[in-house]
């Protein structure tokens, strides 16, 4: 089968769920599959180097095709520029699918944005719609600037794409259900969980450090992260237990702000690392005596699971998790967490203090429960399998409506 594989970001930009493994597994099930994506740019709102932005881009990453469209490259809290990122995409996409429809049997659609799956359903292609971020809950709850003048109009666009998609898989039970209450048929869902990069985790071994006891964040330093209550939590360690250093490995939005927050605070136990290569926060990972997971305390965050979840997991590393809903679940059923309310300071530092005071030898459980847990319910195979099989059935079923016509 051949397969356009829409996304607006794509490998070398960090944090992709599914890029380059996921696309050469989809290749060995026997299916062709051209990415079609725009040129990097995410998380700094710049061109990468070695990039410039022209019409079209062909080039091949590890064997994958991938052509590359125009965009406007943005990525702050202006729903102005964001909102001309995500529009320029649509466009170019829409331009693209519409003259090369004939060489596609399928698209793969990855949102967010939703502006990536109208492209598809303009063009009328059939796709499957891969939904990683509720919108427009998402965009609500990460307070950018204008934010609630767009809920409307995305809202409707949701809903258009949501109709005309030919499956949909939600990441999450709770994303499922929040779907079949905005009257998305149940039969059209499938509930695939993310995976891990299992080819780094698998390179990495666990090895000790040195006092003092460290926690490691890897990630988007964004909104909706709200880490400036980790800041507050520091602050109270810094008094209380000097013995207890945090590293945050990323950037974001609010990395400036942060920083500025720990430096008018005086911290010596946050350090701003910056964004790392991926096998470099995989060793940084490896290494760390226990990970830190943040949320927000907004309902769309009990519904949602952020990928850093799984590859926390898959590290095989103890983890604090200030969160609600269907991540603090999985995380208990893991056994592999300790967890804590939210936007709750106090309570962050809490449970950072419960973890320094656990033996080794009870992390080295945690760390190892999480691994298992991880293997037997989130594994990249098992997802592989999964969209393979819903790949190959939804394809059977257009083809079989279009014989029927």
């Amino acid at each position: 089968m051949r397969i356009a594989y829409l996304t607006q970001w794509f490998e070398p930009e960090p944090n992709i769920v599914k890029g380059v493994a996921f696309v050469r597994a989809l290749a060995a099930a026997g299916h062709e599959v051209t990415v079609i994506t725009g040129f990097p740019n995410y998380p700094t709102g710049r061109v990468y180097p070695g990039y410039r932005l022209r019409l079209i881009q062909h080039e091949a990453i590890d064997g994958v095709h991938v052509v590359r469209l125009p965009l406007y490259p943005s990525h702050d809290n202006s729903s102005v520029r964001r909102s001309l990122n995500y529009l320029s995409f649509f466009v170019s996409a829409l331009a693209y699918l519409l003259l090369r429809r004939s060489r596609f049997d399928l698209a793969y659609v990855y949102h967010p944005p939703i502006t990536a799956g109208l492209a598809a359903a303009l063009a009328r292609i059939p796709f499957i719609l891969d939904v990683q971020d509720l919108w427009p809950d998402t965009i609500a709850a990460t307070g950018m600037t204008g934010a609630p003048n767009l809920v409307g109009p995305l809202g409707t666009c949701c809903r258009f794409v949501y109709q005309r998609a030919s499956a949909i898989i939600a990441q999450s039970d709770g994303m499922r259900r929040a779907l079949v209450g905005r009257e998305v048929p149940d039969a059209k869902i499938s509930v695939i969980r993310n995976w891990a990069n299992e080819e780094l985790n698998r390179t990495q071994k666990g090895m000790a450090r040195e006092e003092p006891f460290t926690l490691v964040y890897g990630g988007n330093l964004g909104r909706a992260q709200q880490l400036g209550n980790l800041i507050e939590a520091a602050a109270i360690l810094e008094r209380e237990r000097p013995d207890i250093r945090i590293l945050l490995f990323g950037s974001g939005v609010d990395e400036e702000a942060l920083r500025t927050e720990a430096e008018a605070k005086r911290l010596g136990n946050v350090r701003f690392c910056g964004r790392v290569p991926s096998d470099e926060i995989t060793s940084q990972f490896a290494r760390a005596d226990a990970l830190l997971l943040h949320l927000g305390n907004d309902p769309l965050f009990d519904i949602t699971i952020p990928s850093k979840t799984q590859n926390y997991l898959a590290a095989g590393r103890p983890i604090v998790a200030a969160v609600n809903g269907e991540t603090a679940e999985m995380l208990r059923q893991s056994g592999a967490a300790i967890i804590a309310r939210p936007a709750d300071p106090s309570a962050l530092a809490r449970a950072i203090v419960e973890m320094a005071d656990s033996s080794v030898g009870e992390r080295y459980r945690m760390g190892r429960s999480g691994a298992e847990f991880y293997r037997r319910h989130l594994s990249f195979s098992e997802g592989i399998r999964r969209t393979v099989a819903l790949i190959d059935g939804t394809y059977e079923s257009v083809a079989v409506g279009r014989r029927s016509r």
